[in-house]
């Protein structure tokens, strides 16, 4: 794999960001297949009772709906399906973000100009509670700068610093992609990767609304 240069600054921001939030940040770099699997099945079967919501970034290349390791690739749904409902049950009913920088496949975008009363036990599906925030949209490259990091980091960690503690997630996110999609271009010698643009993709099966403060 190439090296991702930027990936540390985006690391960096996102520890940050996230730990002034409140969450335990643990930051596990360059790892193998089998480590990420090994580090996110362990936490999957920590104790979450004390906690509120998991968060989890990951940062590396990819292609849909396949993330890489060091040496090789793994699918996305065996990563985050460690977390699902009858898997990890200290966090059933809980919010399980995913952050996820990462290329979706090879396409550019070369843009377009514009002028109740519950019950005492509740059954609820296994793959609920999960939000995954990609980077790029389905099929399409995934930017980052070498000196400031992934654009999509760069302005999630924007977003959630200025509104982390008073605006609702979605909310965020839709600032994350108006951010990205409005305020980023891609600057390239190579052909065909001059003047090109990008727009996350959020994909929500939370339940409820999700606040970062009490």
């Amino acid at each position: 794999m190439n090296q991702r240069n930027g990936t540390d600054v985006d690391a960096g921001n996102a520890m940050k960001v996230f730990a002034k939030l409140g969450y335990k940040v643990k930051v596990y770099n360059d790892q193998t297949v089998e480590q990420m699997k090994q580090v996110l099945f362990a936490v999957s079967k920590e104790d979450h009772s004390s906690s509120a919501s998991f968060v989890c970034v990951l940062l590396s290349h990819g292609d849909e709906g396949v993330f890489f390791g060091t040496d090789g690739s793994v699918e996305l749904k065996y990563l985050t399906s460690l977390f699902r409902g009858d898997r990890c049950k200290s966090l059933v009913g809980k919010p399980k973000l995913f952050f996820i920088q990462a290329c979706r496949g090879t396409d550019l975008d070369a843009g377009i100009e514009t002028d109740s009363v519950e019950d005492d036990t509740t059954r609820i599906p296994v793959e609920a509670d999960f939000l995954y925030a990609f980077s790029t949209a389905p099929g399409y490259y995934s930017w980052r700068n070498t000196m400031t990091g992934s654009w999509f980091i760069q302005s999630l960690c924007d977003m959630m610093s200025k509104y982390g503690k008073e605006m609702e997630l979605q909310h965020i996110m839709t600032r994350v992609n108006h951010k990205v999609a409005v305020e980023f271009e891609s600057i390239s010698n190579s052909p065909g990767f001059h003047a090109k643009k990008q727009i996350p993709c959020i994909v929500s099966m939370l339940t409820k609304e999700m606040y970062f403060s009490p």
